[in-house]
């Protein structure tokens, strides 16, 4: 392998980057619902939904296989 070789491809980081934004932004609506000890809706149900979909893309950005045209 190269020294200046990434084993990603650039769609693949970008995709990445999108990923760990998600689960950020889902640990923020966790963060701040307004139910006492975070068992509101945002809390229990819509926060950890977003940071599972967070995690859905990470895993597609590490297989995803962009095809070239030869």
């Amino acid at each position: 392998m190269s020294k200046g070789k990434l084993v990603f491809g650039n769609i693949n980081y970008i995709i990445m980057v999108a990923g760990v934004l998600l689960m950020v932004l889902g640990y923020f609506v966790m963060a701040s619902d307004t139910e006492q000890y975070g068992f509101g809706t945002r809390g229990l149900t819509v926060g950890p939904l977003i940071v599972l979909l967070g995690l859905i893309i990470e895993f597609v950005a590490i297989f995803y296989s962009f095809k070239k045209n030869v």
